[in-house]
């Protein structure tokens, strides 16, 4: 069972379609209990970085979601949901993200003929290829949506990059997390594959 937590972010619906789609049994929930005993967890979003940290504090989800992290359950962040992963973003200052991996979220700079937010495809560099990519040819495309871009400290759990302007940290994997700043069920059979392979990552321990 995949739960996607639930925090009333935006984009939920293109998730729960994608996941239908593949035949995968999931679960739309901010139930504790539930997300615990998922055998995978997805925390998408679309929205303000600030506001979707408030929600999920307010939600008591910050200490559930470090529990499924730390038993190994394989943890997917879509878009928002990746950029909460990490320390800070310069889209709300003084506002800590989750902090569960190192690096910062940063406006995307602004450049002649550059248009943010970058909407629409782009593709993809492998600089560290990771399991979501697994079957995937380097170079394809993939659907992104956004104005902010992550900066990690470690490049080490960078597996793909874009360009646009500035390299964007577009995916990392450390351990039983994955992240994507662009929407996998947005893609195309790319983003598919990608689903899959997560759902085909087995929990560690």
């Amino acid at each position: 069972m995949i739960a996607i937590i639930d925090y009333d972010a935006g984009n939920i619906k293109s998730v729960e379609k994608a996941l239908e789609y593949l035949r995968a049994d999931y679960i739309l929930t901010k139930d504790p209990s539930a997300l615990m005993a998922a055998d995978h967890v997805i925390l998408p979003g679309v929205g303000a970085f600030g506001d979707a940290m408030d929600k999920i504090r307010s939600s008591g989800l910050v200490p559930v979601i470090n529990r499924i992290i730390q038993a190994g359950t394989p943890f997917l962040g879509v878009c928002l949901g990746l950029q909460l992963l990490f320390e800070e973003s310069e889209e709300a200052p003084g506002i800590p993200g989750l902090g569960i991996l190192k690096g910062r979220i940063l406006k995307i700079p602004r450049k002649e003929g550059l248009k943010i937010p970058q909407i629409g495809w782009n593709s993809l560099q492998f600089p560290n290829r990771g399991r979501l990519f697994d079957g995937i040819d380097e170079n394809s495309f993939v659907y992104f949506v956004h104005s902010y871009y992550l900066k990690a400290d470690d490049p080490s759990i960078v597996t793909a990059t874009c360009e646009y302007g500035v390299t964007v940290h577009a995916s990392v994997e450390s351990g039983n997390i994955f992240a994507c700043q662009f929407h996998p069920e947005k893609s195309s059979e790319t983003g598919l594959w990608i689903l899959r392979n997560f759902i085909a990552v087995q929990k560690e321990g």
